[in-house]
C-alpha cells in the first residue's frame, strides 16, 4: 500500500515501488513491514489499522535519503544500495572534472570597461534612475549587504495608472504560497537553498553522456564586469559566446518592435551557429541609441527560442544598466536568465562612494560584493514566498503576474504569465522609453543640465509620483474627524475618490450604476449596525506604540467594532475593563504562529481568531519587528528577549494543503469554541480557489487583503512588488464562492488603503461584509505618514517604543 503525503514523490515501473522525499524533507513519510510481508507506507503512522505485534520493522524516511521495494526480490533495498549502484553506473565524476568548468576557472581578461563619470548622469537618466533609487535603495546595498526596508505600505497607484514613465518591471508582481502550498523561511532554512547554476548548452534529459557535462557553474547570477568578461572570452574554453545589443533607434517610430525582431532573429542565427552563451547587452546607449527594456529583451528572446524548439540550446547571461533593486533581477531570472550583470549599478556605487555619498567609508570591492550580496539574499527570500530553494528552479518559471500590460503583448513576449487586468501595449513601452532617452540627451543640454528625477516612490515629493497620503489630504483627514468639519470631510474624499489628474486606484476607475428610483433609507442598516462591521487591521504590539494600540482597541469597542491585535501578543492587564468601563482588549487575536506571546490566555481573551496566512505588505514573509522597538514590556508581552528583533518564520509555513489548514482552524475552535475564526489571504491569482478551501474547512470568515497595506518593517521590494489590489482578489473570491454554491458559508472581509465611504461601497459591491482601514486609523490619531515605523523614530509618538516620542502621542509617556 502506497499513500503519500504531499511532501513525498513516489515512482513505480512495475517492478520496483519507492519514494523520496522533497528536497526540504518538512514532512517525511513514514513505512511498516508486517509479518504478512505486507509493506505500507504514507505521510502519517496509522494510515491503516495494523496489529502492532505483527510488524517486523518500522520507520520513516529521512531527508536526502530514498525508499525502494523490489517486487521482483521481494525486498526493500537499502538507500546505500541504491545510490551506489546509481553512482557507479557511468564515470560521472571524471565527466564532471574533465568537462565542467566553474566561472572562477575560466581565463582572466584584462579590464575592458572603466567607469565612465563624464556620461553617467546622461545614462541613469535614459534609464530611469532617480535619487531614491540611489539613496532609499542602492546606498543601503552596497553599505549594509542587506535589502533596505521600509514602512507604511504603498499609496502610489498601480504602473499603468501613473503619470510617470514607469520601468517595465513595475508591472510585474511577485507571486507567492499561502495554503496550497508552503513558503521556505530561507533564514532558518537556509541549508536547503542554493544559488548556484549551470550555463551552456542542455542535452536530452533521457540520456547520459559527457556532453551532459560541458557548462559552467556559475556560484551566484550577479556577475561583476571582470566576471562577464571571461565568459565573453569563453571561447577558449570551447563554448561559443556571442553579444546581442540590445538598443534601438530612438529617431524611427516603431524602432522598438523592430529591435525586437532583429534581435530574436540574431539569437536563433546564433544558436543554430553553435552558440552556446547569448549575452544581451545595452551598453552604448547614448544620444542615437535607446535601451530595449531588459526584461522585454529576455523573455522576447526566451519565448521566441521556445517556440522555435532550441531554448535548451544555450545558456542567456542580461548585461543591462536598468537592473538595480532585488525585483528587477528576479523578473529577469524568472523569465529566463541565467545571470546579470548590472554594469550601471556598479557604476553608480562607485560614483557615490568617490562623492563621499555612502554612510561608511568602504573601498570599491567592499560596496560591489556588499550590493551582490543584497541582491542574492533578497533574491533567496523572493524565491522562498513560492518554496522554491534553488535558483535553477526559479529560472524561466516566470513566478509573476502581470498588472496593466495589453493581452497581445503579454502573449507575444511574456507567454503563458497571467495578465487578469489589460492595459498599455509596446507603444506606450516605446514612448516611456523615449521620454526618458530625450530628457537624458537633448541636444541642447549641457553636462551640467542633465539631472536624474528625485523620485517619489517610497515618500512623498511636490514633483514625484501622486500618494493617496500627501500633506493635503493627511491635513483635511485628521481635521475634519478632530473637529467633526463634515463639509472639511467632503472634500478630503473628493480628492482621494477623484484625483484631479488621473485615478489613483483601480476602483477610481469604476462607477455606479444608480436606479431611476432609489431605495428607502429605512431599508438601509443604522449607522449603529454599520460600524460594527468595520476592524482595524493587524499591527501587533511593538510595531506601535503602548498607548495608540490600546487607544485602538478602547475606540473600536465603544463603536462594536474590532481592533486587531497583530502578530505578537496582548499584555493581560488589557482583558480587564477600566473603571469608565472602556475595554483596551483586541476583540480580534491574530496567530502567525505559535509564538510571540501565543498562549491559552492570549487565545481565550478574543471574540475572534484570526489566523495570518499572508501579509499584504509583505505576502509569504514573517513579522519583523527590529530589535531597536523591543523593549521590556514588549519583549515580557511576547516573550522574547529585550533588545533582540523579532523575525518570525512566513506565516504557517508548515501548512501544506487545506487539510492542515482546516486542522488548525479546528484546534482554534477548541482553544476558544465562542470565537469566530477568520483566515486572512492576500489578494493574488487563484485566492477564491483558497477561500473556498476556507469555507470547507469551516472558517467563519475569510479576509482578503490588499497588496498596499502598511506595515511596521518590511523589505522595501516586498512593499512595492508583491501581492495584488484587493479589488482583484475580491472579486475572484466573491465570484469563486457563488460558483461553488459557498458564499453563504462564511463571512467575506477586505482591507488595504480603504480611503473613504466610496472604497466601502464598491468593496460592498464586489463581495465584502466587513471593511478594514489600519492606515487611515493611525492617520486620524495623528500619523503624519513619515513612514519611519521600521527606525522606532515616529516624531508623533504613533509608531515609536521610544518614551520621549512617545510623550508626543498622549503628553506622557509609562
Amino acid at each position: 500500500y502506497l499513500s503519500v503525503g504531499p511532501a513525498s514523490i513516489a515512482f513505480t515501473d512495475g517492478k520496483i515501488i519507492g519514494a523520496t522525499l522533497d528536497r526540504n524533507g518538512l514532512r517525511p513519510s513514514r513505512f511498516c513491514l508486517t509479518k504478512e510481508n505486507i509493506l505500507v507506507m504514507g505521510s502519517e503512522a496509522g494510515i491503516l489499522h495494523i496489529d502492532p505485534a505483527s510488524i517486523v520493522l518500522k520507520g520513516r524516511l529521512q531527508p536526502g535519503r530514498m525508499f525502494v521495494a523490489s517486487l521482483e526480490e521481494g525486498r526493500i533495498i537499502p538507500n546505500e544500495e541504491v545510490k551506489n549502484k546509481v553512482a557507479n553506473r557511468k564515470p560521472y565524476k571524471q565527466w564532471l572534472d574533465k568537462n565542467k568548468l566553474l566561472l572562477d576557472e575560466l581565463d582572466p581578461v584584462p579590464a575592458v570597461h572603466q567607469p565612465d563619470h563624464d556620461s553617467l548622469t546622461h545614462r541613469q537618466a535614459a534609464f530611469g534612475y532617480t535619487l531614491e533609487d540611489l539613496r532609499v535603495i542602492m546606498e543601503p546595498m552596497g553599505v549594509s549587504a542587506a535589502e533596505p526596508i521600509g514602512s507604511m505600505g504603498s499609496d502610489t497607484p498601480v504602473a499603468v495608472l501613473s503619470s510617470q514613465p514607469q520601468a517595465l518591471f513595475n508591472y510585474f508582481y511577485q507571486h507567492f504560497a499561502q495554503v496550497t502550498n508552503p513558503p521556505i523561511d530561507p533564514i532558518r532554512e537556509k541549508s536547503v537553498m542554493s544559488l548556484i547554476s549551470f550555463i551552456g548548452a542542455e542535452q536530452n534529459v533521457l540520456a547520459e553522456t559527457e556532453e551532459h557535462c560541458r557548462m559552467i557553474e556559475i556560484s551566484q547570477p550577479v556577475l561583476t564586469n571582470d566576471e562577464l568578461e571571461r565568459l565573453r572570452r569563453a571561447g577558449r574554453d570551447g563554448f561559443r559566446t556571442v553579444t546581442i545589443p540590445t538598443l534601438f533607434d530612438p529617431k524611427k517610430k516603431g524602432g522598438l518592435r523592430e529591435a525586437l525582431d532583429r534581435i530574436r532573429e540574431e539569437a536563433e542565427r546564433s544558436v543554430d551557429e553553435g552558440v552556446s552563451v547569448i549575452i544581451l547587452s545595452d551598453r552604448g546607449v547614448d544620444k542615437d541609441n535607446a535601451p530595449v527594456p531588459s526584461l522585454l529583451a529576455q523573455s522576447a528572446v526566451h519565448h521566441h527560442l521556445i517556440r522555435a524548439e532550441k531554448r535548451t540550446r544555450c545558456g542567456m547571461v542580461v548585461e543591462t544598466g536598468e537592473a538595480r533593486e532585488v525585483h528587477h533581477f528576479a523578473l529577469l531570472l524568472g523569465y529566463g536568465a541565467n545571470a546579470i550583470n548590472p554594469y550601471l549599478a556598479f557604476e553608480t556605487l562607485e560614483d557615490m562612494r568617490l562623492r563621499g555619498e555612502l554612510s561608511k567609508d568602504l573601498d570599491s570591492r567592499a560596496v560591489r560584493e556588499n550590493f551582490i550580496k543584497a541582491v542574492n539574499k533578497g533574491v533567496l527570500k523572493i524565491m522562498s514566498k513560492m518554496g522554491i530553494s534553488t535558483l535553477q528552479s526559479y529560472i524561466g518559471a516566470q513566478i509573476f503576474e502581470a498588472v496593466g500590460l495589453s493581452g497581445e503583448m503579454v502573449d507575444e513576449y511574456f507567454t503563458g504569465s497571467v495578465s487578469r487586468l489589460g492595459g498599455i501595449g509596446l507603444d506606450i513601452i516605446e514612448e516611456e522609453s523615449l521620454q526618458r532617452h530625450r530628457y537624458a540627451f537633448h541636444e541642447d543640454a549641457l553636462d551640467s543640465e542633465v539631472h536624474i528625477e528625485p523620485g517619489g516612490q517610497y515618500s512623498w515629493r511636490a514633483r514625484g509620483e501622486r500618494h493617496s497620503y500627501n500633506p493635503e489630504t493627511i491635513h483635511l483627514l485628521q481635521q475634519s474627524t478632530r473637529t467633526g468639519d463634515y463639509a472639511m470631510f467632503k472634500k478630503y474624499t473628493r480628492i482621494v475618490n477623484y484625483h484631479p489628474e488621473e485615478m489613483n486606484t483601480i476602483r477610481g476607475m469604476l462607477d455606479f450604476k444608480y436606479p431611476e428610483k432609489p431605495i428607502d433609507i429605512d431599508e438601509v442598516e443604522p449607522v449603529e449596525n454599520l460600524v460594527k462591521r468595520f476592524f482595524t487591521g493587524a499591527m501587533s504590539f511593538g510595531s506601535i506604540s503602548k498607548e495608540a494600540h490600546e487607544t485602538l482597541a478602547v475606540a473600536m469597542n465603544r463603536l462594536g467594532g474590532k481592533s486587531n491585535s497583530g502578530e505578537g501578543g496582548e499584555d493581560p492587564e488589557r482583558f480587564n475593563p477600566l473603571p469608565n468601563g472602556d475595554s483596551r482588549r483586541s476583540a480580534i487575536k491574530q496567530v502567525a504562529s505559535g509564538r510571540f506571546g501565543v498562549t491559552s490566555n492570549y487565545l481565550v481573551n478574543s471574540d475572534e481568531l484570526q489566523i495570518k496566512m499572508a501579509q499584504g505588505a509583505k505576502p509569504g514573509e514573517g513579522g519583523h519587528l527590529p530589535g531597536k522597538k523591543v523593549d521590556k514590556v514588549i519583549a515580557r508581552v511576547r516573550h522574547s528577549t529585550p533588545g533582540v528583533g523579532l523575525i518570525s518564520p512566513p506565516p504557517h509555513h508548515d501548512i501544506y494543503s487545506i487539510e492542515d489548514l482546516a486542522q488548525l482552524i479546528f484546534d482554534l475552535k477548541n482553544s476558544n469554541n465562542k470565537a469566530r475564526i477568520n483566515v486572512k489571504l492576500v489578494a493574488e491569482t487563484g485566492v477564491g480557489t483558497i477561500a473556498a478551501g476556507v469555507a470547507k474547512g469551516f472558517a467563519e470568515a475569510v479576509l482578503i487583503s490588499g497588496h498596499d497595506g502598511g506595515t511596521g518593517a518590511s523589505p522595501q521590494s516586498s512593499i512595492k512588488h508583491a501581492g495584488l489590489p484587493w479589488e482583484i482578489g475580491l472579486s475572484e473570491t466573491h465570484q469563486t464562492l457563488v460558483r461553488n454554491k459557498l458564499r453563504s458559508r462564511i463571512v467575506v472581509q477586505t482591507d488595504g488603503r480603504i480611503l473613504s465611504g466610496r472604497d466601502v461601497a464598491i468593496a460592498t459591491l464586489l463581495g465584502a461584509e466587513e471593511w478594514g482601514c489600519a492606515t487611515a486609523s493611525l492617520v486620524v490619531m495623528g500619523c503624519v505618514m513619515m513612514r519611519k515605523c521600521h527606525l522606532n523614530s515616529c516624531p508623533v509618538g504613533v509608531a515609536t517604543q521610544d518614551p520621549e516620542l512617545r510623550k508626543a502621542f498622549t503628553g506622557r509617556a509609562d
